[in-house]
């Protein structure tokens, strides 16, 4: 409702950034605004309050959605019906399963469909010869319903070659909705090797993409990758980097055979989303100003790029999944604002295993919710303008432009990764990340923060193991008579893929493994208002370990009743809870005393350091190594 009908703003006084910033140093103890500033991966800062001066939005600097140079998007007006591309993924190594399972979520408000393809069977579905792809997609019309590829290790001119067969007849070609999704810089990126070489490689894809070009006029060739980045442990900044980078080198081996022009007019750009929703909407936002800085530079005219937002597998967990929802909304919200074209949601328990049902049914109804209960597409561009988004935009732009820079100044991203050198920068970045993790400054819901320990297990599918099949080249000699010779093979430092979870997980595992639950004692010394505080800490910490906590059934008033409750726990580590003042007069005593009663080990929580306390846990601490320590006094084997 207006202030001008009902001023609810009247009765608070007028406040002003003076005001404010008079409060913030009052509660900071004479400390500035800048102090409340953060650092990302790649150094960015963020800041606790932005404002015009930061970001001069009022005259649509960037321009308006849906006018070259598209910084803001394809479109003014999104389409009311389906304003981005549900896009699902499916992994049963079945083609046949595989296919139930397409029409069962194309009837169910998936509108386009990503086959994850996998020789082996053991990461996707063994879509090897034209009778695959003929099972797997029976019933499907990619005229109204997109079908897109992500292929496995090796595979992509093979596999693309043999979606173009199947969909020859399959009506007008002009209208058929087919994202081949080619990617030899990808492919080297993600499985550090490419067999007969890159030259030959891009020469196959070269000549493939130009026969689908003239084929099927509407559909997308080739995709860049910047998600297999991310889920190496890069940052935003890196990954985008590399996605420039990986674009630029692919359109300069590929200009020989399809071209610059037509090729740039191909693509689909991968990028990942977490669950840090302000991050990832700067992120896609970057990624079209950097993009179209590119088609500037190459002399191309102006063009929408077109984007597929996936969200992270880093940051699912496998134990307590169902937060995993939560991540995967707070990702989506980032697409869906972002202006993702393509968006594609992870199952919740995908982390355990492979999806099956409900894994899909929630992935695809986030977004469904997301776009017909929240209706997050009917505006375009929605962040445009903000003071926040858009100078963490040109903040991210920039970076990744420096990135991007150094990656040519290296010979170009296939160079770089030969040599080591972009992966070099990534492990840096994932291994500070590491260590936040360890220290829980970074959290985990479910995992490092609030764990557990008697959860309730997500189903995942139950799949025979298949044996391993070969892919066919006969689509790819279909549309290319002449192959080129191989040359020797192209081999790279792989980026493997990580989740952030699995040290705690690790621990988790260990623990479950045990003949003997591990348990710590927790030896409270006080009241309960007193000891509650550090008690709490102490049992959420080691259930981050699986380690459980058992506590005196009611407080000890006396050593002797601590000693005596130690006893009848039958644990062999205990953790003395409680305050500063206590641990002052009291820690010395209550270690001696547990000692005697048979403690092996006496930790404290708190920083507290005398005799008889042999470790300590305090916020801040490497958490997985202390949770090692304690696992190992307790017998569990890692």
């Amino acid at each position: 409702m207006p202030d001008d009908i009902l001023t609810f703003s009247a009765a608070f006084p007028e406040a002003t950034e003076a005001d404010w910033l008079r409060e913030v140093e009052k509660a900071l103890k004479g400390k500035g605004a800048e102090t409340l500033t953060r650092k990302t991966a790649y150094g960015i800062g963020i800041k606790a309050l932005y404002r015009e001066s930061d970001f001069a939005g009022a005259g649509d600097p960037l321009g308006i959605p849906g006018v070259a140079p598209f910084l803001r998007g394809k479109t003014a007006a999104p389409d009311k019906w389906l304003p981005w591309d549900i896009r699902q993924a499916f992994a049963h190594p079945s083609p046949e399963q595989t296919n139930a399972e397409i029409l069962r979520d194309l009837e169910r408000g998936v509108s386009s469909i990503e086959l994850r393809i996998d020789g082996t069977g053991a990461n996707g579905v063994q879509l090897c010869t034209a009778e695959d792809f003929a099972v797997a997609l029976r019933g499907v019309d990619a005229s109204i319903a997109a079908v897109a590829l992500d292929s496995g290790r090796g595979m992509g001119a093979r596999t693309a070659g043999l979606l173009g067969q199947w969909a020859e007849g399959k009506g007008d070609a002009a209208k058929l909705k087919l994202d081949f999704n080619m990617d030899p810089l990808g492919a080297l990126a993600k499985t550090g090797r490419i067999e007969g070489g890159l030259d030959a490689a891009f020469a196959k894809v070269g000549g493939l993409a130009t026969a689908l070009a003239k084929t099927f006029p509407a559909a997308n060739l080739l995709r860049i990758d910047g998600a297999l980045i991310h889920e190496a442990g890069g940052s935003e900044a890196q990954e985008l980097g590399g996605l420039i980078a990986s674009a630029i080198d692919t359109l300069r081996r590929i200009d020989g055979s399809l071209g610059v022009r037509a090729a740039a007019n191909r693509i689909v750009f991968a990028l990942a989303l977490d669950a840090n929703y302000g991050a990832g909407i700067a992120k896609l936002r970057a990624a079209r100003r950097l993009w179209a800085r590119c088609l500037d530079a190459l002399g191309l005219e102006a063009a929408p790029m077109r984007l597929q937002a996936i969200t992270s597998a880093r940051m699912l967990t496998a134990y307590d999944p169902w937060t995993n929802m939560l991540r995967n909304t707070s990702a989506a919200f980032a697409g869906a604002v972002g202006g993702a074209d393509i968006l594609t949601v992870r199952a919740f328990n995908e982390a355990l295993g492979l999806p099956e049902e409900l894994g899909r049914r929630i992935a695809r109804n986030t977004q469904i919710i997301a776009m017909e209960e929240s209706q997050l597409g009917r505006v375009a561009d929605a962040t445009g303008g903000a003071w926040f988004t858009e100078t963490l935009a040109d903040d991210l732009a920039k970076a990744a432009w420096a990135e991007f820079q150094r990656i040519e100044t290296e010979g170009g991203f296939a160079a770089s990764l030969m040599a080591g050198a972009f992966q070099a920068r990534i492990a840096a970045v994932r291994d500070a990340r590491a260590k936040d993790v360890a220290r829980r400054k970074i959290p985990l819901t479910g995992v490092s923060e609030y764990p557990l320990l008697e959860e309730i297990a997500a189903p995942v599918a139950d799949v025979t193991a298949p044996k391993e099949k070969a892919v066919t080249d006969a689509g790819l000699k279909h549309f290319v008579k002449a192959l080129p010779a191989p040359g020797a093979a192209a081999v790279a430092g792989a980026l493997e893929p990580i989740r952030l979870a699995a040290p705690f997980e690790a621990l988790r595992d260990a623990a479950a493994r045990a003949v003997r639950p591990p348990a710590v004692f927790l030896a409270t010394l006080g009241s309960l208002a007193e000891f509650t505080a550090r008690a709490d800490f102490a049992r959420n910490l080691f259930a981050a370990g699986g380690i459980a906590s058992k506590e005196p059934p009611v407080p000890p008033r006396t050593t002797a009743e601590l000693a005596a409750a130690f006893k009848a726990s039958g644990c062999k580590l205990a953790v003395l809870c409680s305050t500063d003042k206590m641990y002052e007069t009291e820690a010395t005593a209550a270690a001696a005393a547990l000692k005697s009663a048979g403690a092996a080990r006496v930790w404290l929580a708190g920083k507290h350091e005398g005799d008889g306390i042999d470790a300590n846990i305090f916020a801040g601490a490497d958490v997985v190594h202390l949770l090692k320590l304690a696992q190992a006094e307790l017998g569990v084997s890692a």
